[in-house]
C-alpha cells in the first residue's frame, strides 16, 4: 500500500509496504526493517512469535532519541512478551503492537507531529 507524505524531508517517511518489504525516504528494504526518525535499517528477524530483548537491541540503543516503539506485527497484531515489555520500559521505551499497517501509518503521522517515535516492522502476509 503506497502512503501520502506527510512527514518532513529531514526525517523518514514510510512510502510503501507489501508482503515483500518496505519503501522508506526512497529506499527499498526486503524483509522486516527498523525505522527510527532518522535512519533505516534492515532488521533480521523472522517473525513476531519469540521475539526477545536480543532483537530490540538497536531500539534500546536508542533509548535518549526515543521513547515509543510501534511494532508492526504484520497482518495481524500479536502480543509483545512481558519479559520484553519491561526490558524496553526499563530503558524508557513504550511498546505498542498493531498490525503493519496501522504501524506504518501511525509512524508517518506521530513522526509528523515531532513524537520521538520508531517503528519495529514485520511485513504483512499475502493480500
Amino acid at each position: 500500500m503506497d502512503l501520502t507524505r506527510i512527514a518532513p524531508t529531514d526525517r523518514q517517511h514510510i512510502q510503501k509496504y507489501t508482503s515483500g518489504g518496505f519503501t522508506v525516504s526512497g529506499i527499498a528494504y526486503a524483509g522486516p526493517v527498523l525505522v527510527f526518525p532518522k535512519a533505516s535499517q534492515s532488521w533480521d528477524v523472522k517473525d513476531s512469535a519469540g521475539l526477545c530483548e536480543v532483537d530490540f537491541a538497536k531500539v534500546i540503543e536508542a533509548s535518549g532519541e526515543i521513547d515509543l516503539c510501534l511494532l508492526g506485527c504484520g497482518s495481524r497484531m500479536t502480543l509483545v512478551p512481558s519479559d520484553l515489555k519491561k526490558a524496553l520500559r526499563d530503558a524508557g521505551i513504550g511498546i505498542e503492537p498493531m498490525d503493519t499497517g496501522a504501524a506504518c501509518r501511525t509512524f508517518n503521522v506521530l513522526l509528523a507531529e515531532g513524537r520521538a517515535v520508531m517503528a519495529a516492522l514485520l511485513p504483512p502476509g499475502p493480500a
